[in-house]
């Protein structure tokens, strides 16, 4: 039986009760994608019957695969990287499996490098909605703002640079002082700002059309694309397979219990993205505007909502305060994970390694800065000669469209789906016992579901997202 492992202690400290680290890991899913992507998923998806499959799925793919995230986390105690090495030793597998932290960690880079420039975007916004720029413009001249925001790389930098040195400047104090304390002041913001939308939502006119689009489920809307859409949201929603969860797992207490804090955090995670919807779909159909927006929702077709309300002023700015807190606590746990890999491993202190850590992700983040002005015309292409029959990966994107193709679409299923591996078939049935310490019904529902189900699903995401089921059908 391996070695029982309650002993082993993060260098880096604790989280000083179970609160705190649910704050700290709703923090950590709780971003741009919950308020941001959720709602034009919804809208594009068909509204009711996306969110009843998105349901679906947090239950089975979602929450046991982060249970096990965090459970290696707490059962290693260090950076993804050692945590996985560590265990794969300890349960006599292969050392290799340490390449599953060290492509958390680059994941995490890479995503924070082009998530900060995003940032920069909402930070921007929260000064244009707070002076008026919006008020009186057509729906035209609100895209041009945008457009003209993103074709100045000058501001994009300044922008970016900004929210970098809010990230390290967080990171570098450390989990309790840094980590802790951020997350103790802005999630409960974030949260009273929301509820603070919806209550105002639900004086519109279009909040009873908003709730029956959410919750009233038309499944003839539904195709097989949608059914990924919602499979893939379930799991990227939650920050899994990019090395944050682990991480935080790690910091998280001997005595809490790993099935209820999950919980508390998928549940924190999925009412967010519930409401925002219930908050965001009211003043779009109050003003007679699509709900299928696509990303442009945000910073196209909401200013021109705020524009048109009562006090559409103060409710922009509050919304764009709110998205901008959300950027902050995913930010914090992305740059964590690599930040303790240089502590624990080339002698740095934290502030040293958050500023290395920080620089790096602002170099890679010129390159989505660039992506939208000078580098725009840059654009690859990648596909393989398979006999008679291409293999297309990804076509004419840019630095910053394959950045994000690569991390959302290659890495982190792929990481999501190891882990699962990891845990469910290659470490001991005992070890997860004794880290889980659940009840035999609940593990042995939990150890079923991860051991069947969750990686045939985010098996299924991985294959879609780069193209193989497209591939297939062209080659018959």
């Amino acid at each position: 039986m391996p070695t029982i492992t309650s002993e082993r202690t993060s260098v880096h400290g604790m989280w000083t009760s179970r609160l705190a680290f649910i704050l700290a890991a709703t923090g950590s899913a709780v971003g741009l994608g919950n308020i941001w992507k959720f709602p034009y998923e919804a809208g594009e998806n068909g509204g009711g019957a996306f969110v009843f499959i998105y349901l679906a799925c947090v239950l089975l793919i979602g929450i046991p695969i982060m249970m096990a995230e965090v459970m290696l986390g707490r059962r290693g105690r260090r950076n993804p990287v050692d945590t996985m090495l560590t265990l794969a030793l300890e349960e006599k597998q292969t050392r290799h499996w340490a390449w599953v932290g060290r492509m958390g960690i680059v994941a995490g880079f890479l995503i924070l490098s082009y998530y900060s420039v995003i940032a920069g975007w909402i930070l921007a916004y929260i000064f244009r909605m707070a002076t008026g720029v919006f008020d009186g413009l057509e729906a035209d001249a609100v895209k041009s703002v945008f457009l003209s925001l993103t074709a100045d790389p000058e501001r994009l930098i300044a922008w970016h640079t900004i929210f970098m040195v809010i990230t390290v400047a967080i990171v570098a104090r450390g989990v309790e002082h840094g980590l802790e304390r951020a997350v103790r002041y802005l999630m409960p913001a974030l949260f009273v700002i929301l509820i603070s939308l919806l209550i105002y939502a639900a004086s519109t006119p279009g909040f009873v059309q908003a709730v029956q689009f959410m919750f009233v489920p038309d499944f003839s809307k539904l195709n097989g694309e949608s059914v990924l859409s919602a499979m893939g949201m379930a799991f990227f929603s939650l920050s899994l397979g990019m090395g944050a969860i682990m991480m935080y797992g790690s910091y998280l207490p001997r005595d809490a219990s790993i099935a209820r804090t999950t919980f508390s955090v998928a549940m924190a995670d999925t009412l967010v993205a519930l409401v925002a919807g219930l908050a965001i779909f009211p003043i779009v159909f109050s003003n007679a505007l699509q709900p299928d927006g696509g990303p442009g929702l945000v910073f196209n077709t909401l200013p021109l909502a705020f524009e048109q309300m009562p006090a559409g002023t103060l409710i922009g700015t509050l919304f764009f305060v709110l998205l901008a807190f959300a950027a902050i606590t995913s930010a914090i746990s992305l740059l964590e994970p690599p930040v303790a890999w240089l502590v624990e491993n080339k002698n740095l202190d934290r502030a040293q390694a958050a500023r290395i850590c920080g620089a790096v992700t602002w170099v890679l983040g010129l390159g989505t800065v660039f992506s939208f002005n000078i580098w725009a015309d840059y654009q690859w292409t990648l596909k393989f000669d398979l006999g008679k029959v291409q293999y297309l990966l990804f076509e004419d994107k840019t630095f910053f469209d394959i950045v994000d193709f690569l991390t959302f679409n290659v890495m982190l299923p792929l990481g999501g789906l190891l882990i699962a591996l990891f845990a469910a078939h290659l470490m001991e049935r005992e070890s997860c016992e004794d880290e889980l310490a659940l009840s035999n019904p609940h593990f042995n529902i939990w150890y079923f579901v991860l051991r069947n189900i969750s990686p045939f699903a985010v098996g299924i995401i991985f294959l879609h997202a780069i193209g193989f089921f497209r591939w297939i059908g062209i080659m018959h």
